[in-house]
């Protein structure tokens, strides 16, 4: 498939729907994917790395998280899951990766939160946002992503982001650096870098 799910809102491709099952931190999950949305065969091994290396959230986690880029919604089960009293916003530009995402979230639906990027209100700040961001629309793209979303950042809140090494991974990490923010390299595996972002605390 074409990255063109990145950009579109309505997509065009033909709606073929399945399932898919995986399995984060001892519970399994079992989601409708469809065509036209972002790792609809699998569950992307960006993904599965970010959840398998970074630290989730627990039954103790309140507060507001963010899946940014959320597809047909794996990350966003698995945070509504971990963290039964937190808030999770679900955002996404595609209309049926969200329509999956509310699909797949329906025993959530008080705590989940589907949402196109310029619905989700303005003064809402993320204790912590989870992103596999879409490295293919080009590092310009990217900046602007992380430079819209990164402030929202509560101020003592965590960024987790899991990037190819091969397209841009080691180059982002030295850019937000350069933004001030804290950025550290949690894990390497699979040709993925997991960063943990984190306001300096000079901030």
């Amino acid at each position: 498939m074409s990255a063109d799910h990145y950009f579109t809102a309505e997509p065009d491709a033909p709606l073929r729907r399945s399932e898919i099952e995986f399995s984060v931190a001892g519970k399994n999950y079992r989601l409708v994917v469809a065509s036209g949305v972002f790792s609809a065969g699998r569950l992307d091994p960006g993904t599965a790395v970010l959840l398998r290396k970074a630290t989730l959230p627990t039954v103790t986690t309140e507060g507001t998280l963010l899946d940014l880029g959320c597809g047909y919604g794996p990350i966003t089960c698995v945070l509504a899951t971990e963290a039964p009293q937190a808030t999770v916003w679900a955002v996404d530009v595609n209309s049926r990766a969200r329509e999956l995402t509310t699909e797949n979230t329906k025993k959530y639906e008080k705590r989940v939160k589907v949402a196109e990027p310029g619905d989700v209100p303005a003064d809402i700040t993320f204790d912590e946002i989870w992103s596999n961001p879409p490295t293919h629309v080009g590092k310009a793209e990217l900046h602007v992503l992380m430079e819209r979303w990164l402030p929202r950042l509560a101020p003592a809140g965590t960024a987790w982001l899991v990037i190819n090494r091969n397209l841009g991974g080691d180059s982002l990490h030295t850019w937000l650096t350069g933004l001030g923010w804290q950025v550290e390299r949690i894990a390497s595996q699979r040709g993925f870098r997991v960063l943990r972002v984190t306001r300096n605390s000079a901030d």
